[in-house]
């Protein structure tokens, strides 16, 4: 009797304790995006960017429930008109329900000062929409980290794919806002850096108004070839017009039969409705039945940007912020985005490195980076600036 005592008081003393389960709480920060926009199909979603990190957290959680781990997604949804200290409550709202990790859907400067209030606060942030080079470049941080593609790697996969096509003369036309100007110029910069010759520049001007309500088929119509006429020989029209006042309105309106390419007709993006390649379908499929919409890039780069925390989070066993981002640096992580091939981060400025698609509005008619466009380190890194011409000190 006292053998079979002793027996079980030893079987319970060396019982493994269950594993303490680990929390991962991520933030969405999120702006109102606008709701005017030239196609009735492109006003976003009221859940627009959530629904992107709700499914990844949810994918999360299937491989979390063999590895004690939980994944919770946390909105906080910004309002036109606020500012920076608006952006900052908002920050310290999800930091003090815990959320160590933040997916930021923000404008450059909010995400600078997104940042700097994550900083002290020992908070990794992972941008999903702002495609600013600089925040990669002089403003780069060291907290962020970017899912989203810059405007240069998106510029270089339209270029490649134009330039494979012996499209090399190009007629760039611009818009009148700020962000306009900065595409042109990732524009400018993809040309003399894959050898194509922008013939002529042209500006379109914004003169207020309803996009759609003052902009009908036959006053378009007129504006755009007029907008178009006397252009010197060119191959295709490349649009820079992020500010969506006009891109739209090119394809079959230009005064020469020219593709178009841009901001319209054929445009480069990280991920698209039409998408279904290396699987992406079945990802396409269960976003619809979930949100009953189509999944668009802001939403797939927050389904990325959980992902990869995720994946941080099941190879380490931990929900340490600075933990999980040294390791998404380092040489052993790599994730499945359904994009072809394995993406990983360029370790000098944390930007994630992918296939540009090039889509029409209702297929994927390429993927750049292009065949023969070739690189010591990876093909991907023919996309955007390169680590010898990187100006980032991340600090």
């Amino acid at each position: 009797m006292k053998s079979l005592v002793a027996a079980f008081c030893f079987v319970l003393f060396v019982a493994p304790v269950a594993a303490e389960t680990v929390n991962v709480k991520v933030g969405v920060l999120r702006e109102t995006h606008a709701r005017e926009t030239l196609s009735i199909l492109d006003i976003p979603a009221a859940d627009d960017t959530l629904a992107g990190a709700l499914m990844g957290a949810a994918d999360n959680n299937t491989t979390g429930k063999f590895t004690n781990q939980t994944f919770e997604a946390i909105d906080a949804r910004l309002d036109d008109g606020d500012d920076g200290e608006e952006v900052v409550a908002a920050l310290d709202a999800l930091l003090d329900k815990g959320a160590l990790f933040v997916i930021a859907d923000l404008s450059a400067e909010r995400l600078l000062a997104a940042s700097e209030r994550a900083k002290s606060k020992g908070a990794v942030l992972l941008n999903v929409s702002a495609t600013d080079d600089r925040l990669r470049e002089a403003d780069c941080r060291a907290n962020v980290i970017h899912v989203a593609p810059t405007r240069s790697m998106l510029a270089d996969g339209l270029a490649q794919y134009l330039i494979w096509k012996q499209w090399r003369r190009w007629l760039l036309v611009k818009g009148s806002h700020p962000n306009d100007e900065f595409l042109a110029q990732a524009f400018r910069n993809s040309a003399k850096k894959f050898g194509a010759k922008i013939v002529e520049e042209r500006v379109y001007e914004d003169t207020g108004g309803g996009r759609r309500s003052d902009s009908g088929s036959v006053q378009t119509q007129r504006q755009i070839p007029v907008l178009t006429q006397n252009a010197p020989a060119y191959d295709v029209l490349v649009a820079a017009d992020e500010s969506d006042v006009f891109g739209g309105y090119l394809p079959y309106r230009t005064w020469d039969p020219r593709p178009v390419a841009g901001s319209g007709g054929l445009m480069p993006t990280s991920w698209d409705p039409s998408h279904e390649q290396w699987g992406a379908l079945q990802l396409q499929n269960r976003f619809t039945k979930t949100f009953r919409r189509l999944m668009n890039a802001r939403d797939n780069a927050a389904w990325l940007a959980m992902r990869m925390i995720g994946e941080a989070a099941t190879r380490t066993g931990s929900n340490d912020p600075e933990k999980l981002r040294l390791y998404l640096l380092g040489n052993d992580f790599s994730i499945a985005a359904f994009k072809g091939v394995r993406l990983t981060l360029r370790p000098w400025n944390q930007q994630l490195r992918q296939p540009i698609l090039l889509s029409d509005g209702r297929m994927i008619v390429s993927v750049s980076p292009q065949e023969g466009f070739l690189h010591q380190t990876s093909e991907l890194d023919t996309l955007g600036v390169d680590q010898p011409e990187s100006k980032c000190k991340l600090k």
